[in-house]
C-alpha cells in the first residue's frame, strides 16, 4: 500500500478486532462471574506497596480477548495466528497501561485515557503493520478512531451495566 492511501476496509477490521479484544474480556466477566477472575498478576505488590497489575486484569479476561481474536481473524481474511498474536498484543497494551497507572499510584479503573487506549492500540498495530499491510496514515487512522471509538462506547457500556465505570 502506498505511504498516503487510506485502506478503510482494513482500518474497519483492524477497529473491529481491537473493540472485540478489548470487550470480550467485560463480556466473559459478565457470562461467568467469578469463574476464572483469578489475578494474572497473582495479587502481587510490586517494590512500590502498590499492586503489579491489580485484580480487574484476569487470567479469564486474558483468555477471553485472544481467543475471541484467534476465531474471529479469518473473518477479517487474517489467519488464526494472527488474531491470536493480535489479542496477545492488545491485552500486552492492555497489562503495560495497568502497570503504567499502579507505579503512578493511581488505583484500578482509575481514568487514565491516553495511557488507557493508546498502549493497546498502538503495540498491536505497530508490531502487525506488515502482516495487516498499513502504511503509517491507516495505522494512525485506526489509533485514533479506536480512541474515539472508546470514549464513546465506555459510557454506553457503562448504562448497560457491562462496566463498572463510565469510562
Amino acid at each position: 500500500m502506498e505511504m498516503n492511501t487510506l485502506c478503510w476496509q482494513c482500518i474497519i477490521n483492524i477497529l473491529l478486532l481491537l473493540v472485540i479484544a478489548n470487550g470480550m474480556p467485560l463480556l466473559a466477566r459478565k457470562i461467568f462471574a467469578a469463574y476464572g477472575a483469578w489475578p494474572i498478576d497473582f495479587g502481587i505488590t510490586f517494590y512500590d506497596n502498590h499492586p503489579l497489575l491489580g485484580y480487574s486484569k484476569t487470567w479469564r479476561g486474558l483468555v477471553a480477548a485472544i481467543l475471541s481474536t484467534t476465531l474471529i481473524a479469518p473473518v477479517f481474511g487474517l489467519s488464526f495466528q494472527t488474531g491470536a498474536i493480535f489479542g496477545l498484543l492488545v491485552m500486552s497494551g492492555d497489562l503495560a497501561a495497568s502497570f503504567t497507572k499502579r507505579r503512578l499510584g493511581l488505583i484500578e479503573s482509575s481514568r487514565f485515557r491516553l495511557i488507557d487506549v493508546l498502549p493497546e492500540s498502538l503495540i498491536p498495530v505497530f508490531i502487525l503493520r506488515d502482516t495487516l499491510e498499513l502504511n503509517i496514515l491507516t495505522g494512525f487512522m485506526v489509533v485514533t478512531l479506536f480512541f474515539i471509538i472508546e470514549v464513546i462506547l465506555s459510557p454506553l457500556l457503562f448504562k448497560l451495566h457491562i462496566r463498572h465505570k463510565p469510562y
